[in-house]
């Protein structure tokens, strides 16, 4: 319990702690929770933080103070729904975060109820399985409603930004960035379903167009796969919508549209997509198809713009998914 007394302050030790690389700013931290949430609002927010700031210009030519660091700011309290929030960021040092496996000094956020007290828990999880170790963390009694979400979304975020989640103070949640794999792109061009098909033969030869359906607003889905002999399937989905996600709320409206493709990476085994810790066998297999998903993703922007939406929901710059590609690459991650 000591590290975590170091990360936040002694109200804050039982929340469930959302630890950040140092790099993240509060303005991050908000746009991902207004895209899961609706009502997000500053019930105290944050100030920069006093004193002088370095100064900078060459010598004998004027000097001028350096623009205040976005990072540089006291703690705060994001609203979140009408009982629950987020307080921080809270800088927690380099030797404690350590001790988490991370590197250098780290922004801790404590997520929980705005008045102090605690939300009661349900019943334990049916099934100890799931992606991110909830059922694990919550063996006794799992979090309900809008504290289930919060605990949600500080693993989605922890997964985005390559962070951890201590759920209660003490219980540590690390989602692997690399286990994200699906995405999803939202454009006001439609890509035809024959168009579609030879981008995804451009990464898989062997793909198919499956199936067409006729939907009741008079559009038409389609579905296509393309097999692979070890790592699984990827599936496309092409369907015009009448909704989209919440992250896209404050992206220009002529930026996107209601034309969605849905790329899916369904593996040998779909068990084991729900398995905190998968089969070596699997993680290779992950690896291989997420930068393939990513490559295709591209294609596709490339071919008609829009937005890239990750599977936690939040939006994918081309930046984010072009690493993707890279890390596949990358010698580190291969097997030998």
């Amino acid at each position: 319990m000591s590290y975590v007394q170091a990360l936040v302050p002694p109200e804050h030790v039982s929340n469930h702690l959302l630890v950040l690389p140092d790099a993240t700013e509060v303005a991050t931290v908000r746009r991902l929770a207004e895209s899961w949430f609706s009502d997000v609002r500053w019930l105290k927010e944050p100030e920069a933080r006093s004193g002088p700031q370095p100064m900078r210009g060459a010598r004998f030519r004027g000097m001028a103070a350096a623009a205040p660091d976005p990072r540089d700011v006291g703690p705060g309290v994001l609203g979140i729904g009408a009982e629950h929030g987020v307080a921080g960021p809270f800088t927690g040092p380099a030797e404690v975060a350590a001790q988490l496996g991370m590197t250098g000094p780290v922004r801790v956020s404590a997520l929980g109820r705005v008045d102090g007290t605690f939300d009661r828990r349900g019943p334990r999880p049916a099934s100890p399985d799931d992606r991110d170790g909830v059922a694990r963390a919550f063996a006794a009694g799992l979090p309900e409603d809008d504290e289930l979400r919060l605990v949600q979304w500080g693993v989605a975020v922890a997964r985005k930004l390559g962070g951890l989640l201590l759920a209660d103070g003490r219980e540590l949640l690390r989602p692997d960035p690399a286990g994200s794999v699906d995405l999803r792109l939202f454009s006001a061009n439609p890509i035809g379903a024959a168009d579609l098909l030879a981008l995804l033969r451009s990464v898989v030869a062997t793909a198919e167009h499956e199936a067409e359906t006729p939907e009741p607003d008079g559009s038409t889905s389609h579905r296509l796969v393309a097999r692979t002999p070890y790592d699984g399937s990827i599936v496309l989905d092409a369907r015009q919508v009448d909704r989209v996600p919440r992250a896209l709320v404050d992206v220009d409206v002529n930026d996107y549209g209601p034309f969605a493709v849905e790329v899916r990476w369904i593996p040998q085994d779909p068990y084991e997509l729900r398995l905190e810790q998968p089969s070596g066998v699997h993680v290779i297999a992950r690896n291989r198809m997420r930068a393939m998903v990513a490559r295709l993703a591209l294609l596709m922007h490339a071919r008609s713009g829009g937005v890239l939406v990750d599977d936690g929901a939040f939006v994918a710059t081309t930046a984010e998914v072009d690493r993707r590609v890279d890390e596949e690459r990358s010698p580190t991650r291969a097997w030998v």
